[in-house]
């Protein structure tokens, strides 16, 4: 499945033309051809640069829900030479947006939770299109409590566009679900490492995101509202979503500077969609050295810096 966004157009249509130079050349090669495709290749590796580097906020939410980006399960695949996963809740049932369950990570025995999206209808609609349940919610607590038994880190992987806010949902309520979350993750006595590899939206991301380091890929956003919610707030249309995508400082880059988050994973040129192996090896990479710092940490103290860590978020000064 094919999804271009308006601004990599140009470097679409460079690619297109440089496929074409190599067909030709793998059934007629020619020294004329070879140096096409090299002054080609350069030529759109300069144009993917320019533009990777001057995406702005809302450019940046777009690549965060790119249909061919690297999905929850992409990543495990990726990343993890082994991955048992674990279903239900024992309360309700299972929560497919929701996957979890124990896994190899670079030699490391770990847990891994996060957020499954589809890349089609038929998927969309077993993964609830990465809007997870209260049961989901409840069966990710229930593999941390897992976790923490076994003294194993939590590696959580957050991509939603928020919580599922059907009739369903609320009836088995979700709200005290994630509530609950919230509390028993700064509890719990084992590291626990969040990275948002996509869509971080509301109290659906951070149901799982409460961690002693919280990591962002390059071009996800992490935001308590979607750009679309927020115009249609403050300027009563959705057209004005660039706008509160700048106001909302979503992107990796501002909450950083913020203070918000503790790390910025690098995705390649372009974005994680082409190239989930890179994107993959840097994320695998990010989350070896957190869960390295934090390993050694007595369980008391790194409660304690869970706690002063968060209690910190939403401190300023005016001048």
């Amino acid at each position: 499945m094919k999804q271009v966004l308006e601004f990599e157009k140009p470097a679409i249509k460079l690619r297109e033309e440089l496929e074409d130079l190599r067909k030709k050349q793998a059934s007629k090669p020619s020294d004329r051809l070879a140096a096409q495709i090299n002054e080609l290749e350069l030529k759109l590796e300069n144009l993917m640069r320019d533009i990777h580097n001057n995406l702005n906020p809302w450019q940046r939410v777009q690549i965060s829900r790119h249909i061919n980006r690297p999905f929850m399960l992409d990543y495990v695949k990726h990343c993890c030479d082994e991955f048992i996963e674990i279903h239900g809740d024992r309360h309700i049932g299972d929560d497919a947006a929701m996957p979890a369950g124990f896994a190899i990570w670079g030699g490391r025995r770990v847990v891994v939770i996060g957020h499954q999206k589809g890349r089609d209808t038929k998927e969309n609609l077993l993964r609830n299109f990465g809007s997870a349940h209260p049961e989901g919610y409840r069966k990710a607590l229930r593999v941390m409590k897992l976790a923490e038994k076994f003294g194993l880190p939590v590696v959580t992987l957050i991509d939603t566009p928020g919580a599922f806010p059907g009739i369903g949902a609320e009836e088995r309520n979700i709200a005290e679900a994630i509530a609950f979350n919230l509390r028993e993750m700064m509890t719990l006595r084992t590291p626990v490492v969040a990275v948002v590899i996509g869509e971080g939206g509301s109290g659906g991301a951070l149901g799982i995101g409460i961690a002693d380091r919280v990591l962002m890929m390059e071009n996800a956003y992490y935001s308590v509202i979607s750009p679309e919610g927020c115009a249609a707030i403050l300027w009563k249309h959705r057209e004005h979503a660039p706008e509160a995508a700048s106001a909302l400082k979503l992107s990796a880059q501002d909450l950083s500077a913020l203070g918000i988050i503790d790390g910025v994973v690098p995705e390649p040129i372009g974005g994680a969609h082409h190239d989930h192996a890179t994107a993959a090896a840097a994320l695998k990479d990010a989350v070896l050295q957190a869960i390295a710092g934090l390993e050694n940490i007595p369980a008391q103290e790194l409660l304690d810096q869970r706690y002063q860590k968060f209690r910190a978020l939403g401190k300023y000064t005016e001048n």
